[in-house]
């Protein structure tokens, strides 16, 4: 089975000889680093897109040094649940943090139809957004408070949007926090650049936000070289607003021509779809990003602490291609962020533990950002919370060999009408199938798609497999039933016309 998950990659052996680590090393758990990107797509990276547009060679060097995931998955379209499922092992639904924190809750949405003239965009819409929680609860036990607990030294730098006020990372377990605070992207006076305005973060004329916080991670590091740390490095890149490093903007817009490069567009609902990698400024972004990585990557290095330290690297929720700027193409993934197909929910992912799992490896099992802390807490020692039900599973068995874990469905739940987008909906994959689920006050569509012979989702088999799409509908249904997913209700700004078409109140 194992053979079967994991196979070799036809790449050069570019790791390092890694040293031999400290007496006192050997004596504890490994370190762990974090590297969570915001917004980067699938085929945003060189070790998932050869052909990409955009220049990753740190992470593409951290791919051929450990396991790259080929199916690995967000919880959610969007960032604030894929981030408390990571946080906590559980999936948003149940915790029912199932929309980007700072989005309209359906009260409010009623509420502000009754000051308005006209009928503002939600206010057209068939069905209310159901109501979420917009903040990661305390009684939730994160990654941070699990590893704190085996003796951890805990950090967190960059994009936190799990909570304002007194649910700040250092609420949450981490020891310090580096310019984490409910904003979902930096929005700060400078934006990426000086000055930032954000809490515990420093800058000078010059500074460049992802060498900033990659600076504030190393300090950490070196100040705790002697005992066993997390690290959570959480990028605002690529987030919006589209704003590059002028040197490498210039960079990029060479390239483009270079290659002659032009724009290319499709549809996606009623969303233009960037089908072509050839923006500039993201690129210039991405770049940025991956070169601030690799500063983190190399003083792990340089303190003989690579051989003791598990690297993870992962990505919120799927490319922006369709709103905002459209600025990356997921082609020939479907949609991007905050759409349910693969375009939306499926990440670069990279794990690294020399020694421990084989360099230049590629995992083909389904896997979703609920997983990292019972495999991380594997990793390390670290005991899980009793007494929690946890939606993820510990994937460091099947990773150094063992068998693999028994079949399971990977869920989502989005009743969400997204930014780019996106419908009310559910998805749930098992094997090679994806059924994709749209909620409408008349009840629930859905469609089946073949991963394996149709990654880009072109083809609807609902019709050719009525038993299938059954089956998979109920089992969605149950597992929303089971985790107490909250729904979308009718809204009742809408009526309908004796034409049959819906019109605002």
């Amino acid at each position: 089975m194992f053979q079967a998950l994991i196979l070799s990659l036809a790449v050069p052996a570019l790791s390092p000889t890694w040293p031999q680590a400290a007496a006192v090393q050997e004596e504890r758990g490994p370190n762990v680093l974090v590297l969570l990107a915001d917004d980067l797509g699938w085929m945003d990276v060189g070790f998932n897109n050869p052909d990409s547009f955009y220049d990753t060679p740190s992470l593409d060097r951290l791919a051929t040094q450990g396991v790259r995931f080929s199916n690995a998955y967000a919880a959610c379209p969007v960032c604030s649940p894929t981030r408390a499922s990571l946080m906590t092992g559980r999936h948003p639904a149940r915790l029912a943090t199932t929309d980007y924190f700072g989005a309209p809750q359906p009260q409010a949405i009623l509420d502000a139809a009754k000051r308005q003239s006209k009928p503002g965009r939600f206010q057209r819409l068939p069905m209310l957004p159901a109501p979420y929680v917009d903040h990661l609860p305390h009684e939730e036990v994160t990654l941070a408070e699990v590893l704190r607990s085996a003796g951890y030294a805990t950090f967190f730098a960059g994009k936190w949007h799990l909570g304002g006020d007194g649910f700040d990372p250092t609420t949450q377990g981490f020891d310090v926090n580096v310019a984490g605070n409910r904003r979902g992207g930096p929005y700060g006076p400078g934006k990426y650049f000086h000055p930032f305005g954000m809490p515990n973060l420093t800058s000078e004329p010059g500074d460049h936000l992802p060498a900033r916080l990659a600076d504030e991670a190393i300090s950490f590091i070196e100040g705790h070289a002697s005992e066993p740390w997390l690290c959570y490095l959480s990028f605002y890149s690529v987030h919006t607003p589209l704003v590059g490093r002028p040197d490498l903007v210039e960079h990029y817009r060479e390239k483009k021509q270079r290659l002659g490069l032009e724009a290319r567009w499709g549809k996606e609902g009623d969303r233009r779809v960037r089908l072509v990698q050839e923006h500039a400024v993201y690129a210039a972004m991405v770049a940025a990003m991956d070169e601030a990585a690799g500063r983190v990557l190399d003083v792990l290095d340089r303190l003989d602490l690579a051989q003791d330290t598990v690297v993870v690297f992962f990505s919120d929720n799927g490319g922006l291609s369709t709103s905002e700027g459209h600025p990356t193409s997921n082609s020939p993934l479907r949609a991007g962020k905050g759409w349910l197909y693969e375009g939306g929910i499926r990440e670069p992912c990279v794990m690294r533990w020399p020694g421990e799992l084989a360099p230049g490896t590629v995992c083909e099992l389904p896997i979703q950002s609920v997983d990292f802390l019972p495999t991380l807490a594997a990793a390390t020692g670290a005991a899980l919370p009793e007494g929690v039900t946890m939606d993820g599973v510990e994937l460091l068995t099947t990773l150094t060999g063992g068998a693999a874990p028994p079949p399971r469905g990977l869920y989502w739940h989005y009743p969400h009408w997204g930014n780019q987008g996106g419908t009310p909906g559910g998805a749930l994959r098992e094997g090679p199938w994806k059924w994709v689920e749209r909620f409408g006050p008349d009840g629930i569509e859905g469609e089946l798609y073949h991963l394996v012979e149709d990654p880009g989702e072109t083809a609807d088999r609902s019709g050719a497999e009525p038993d299938r799409s059954a089956a998979m509908g109920a089992r969605l249904a149950r597992w929303r039933a089971e985790v107490g997913a909250r729904m979308p209700s009718p809204n009742p700004l809408v009526v309908s016309n004796p034409e049959g078409h819906d019109r605002a109140k």
